[in-house]
């Protein structure tokens, strides 16, 4: 079976967008959404592996819901939001936290190949105020929310995001992720599942 997987022109990332995570990491709820880019060179599908880069001890899994544009969109209003969502997909935002802790900003802890795992379909007209997101790692649940926890729903994050920067058909924002974000080590299979859109798997391997 051949799976689908995004092809964007960004990846957008929000940081501390749940609350229940906000409180595991120590951080206040934030004013805003907090936005950061991860590459699209990020990117694998359903079934590719996640390889860990030497340079990093602690990588973390992150299960996120995420959101693909469907049309070329700019300062979209929340109640509009719905017209230019083409569907939604699993995403786990791979983190080399120990690289996030040290730089002070995410795009070296974010952007390493194969730090956006993605999929592994597209489905479209889903509620998704309040759905469960997962993380699985070798048959063990290691994150366990809802997205009714989300900090900015889905509505208000396109809204944001397209008030900065315009928006492209197959660009893909990962609405954030909830607590119990832990270290993937060379040959687990961590697997996203979301309620209503599928189960994101991949393995992890250890980079040369």
């Amino acid at each position: 079976m051949r799976h689908w997987r995004p092809q964007p022109t960004k990846i957008i990332g929000i940081g501390t967008n749940y609350r229940r995570h906000a409180e595991e990491m120590g951080r206040p709820i934030p004013p805003v959404p907090k936005v950061f880019l991860k590459p699209p060179s990020a990117l694998i599908g359903h079934g590719e592996d996640i390889v860990l880069p030497t340079s990093s001890s602690c990588v973390h899994h992150e299960a996120e819901l995420g959101v693909v544009i469907g049309r070329r969109c700019k300062d979209v209003r929340p109640e509009e939001a719905a017209e230019v969502i083409a569907g939604y997909c699993c995403v786990n935002d791979v983190t080399a936290r120990d690289h996030q802790r040290a730089d002070g900003v995410f795009a070296r802890a974010k952007g390493f190949d194969s730090f956006c795992p993605a999929g592994p379909a597209l489905v479209s007209g889903l509620d998704v105020r309040d759905l469960s997101v997962e993380c699985w790692v070798n048959g063990r649940q290691r994150q366990a929310g809802r997205t009714s926890d989300l900090i900015f729903d889905v509505p208000q994050l396109v809204s944001f995001v397209s008030a900065i920067m315009t928006l492209e058909e197959g660009d893909l924002i990962c609405t954030g992720t909830p607590s119990g974000v832990d270290v993937l080590l060379p040959g687990d299979q961590v697997e996203i599942r979301i309620e209503g859109v599928g189960c994101l798997s991949n393995g992890v391997v250890q980079g040369l």
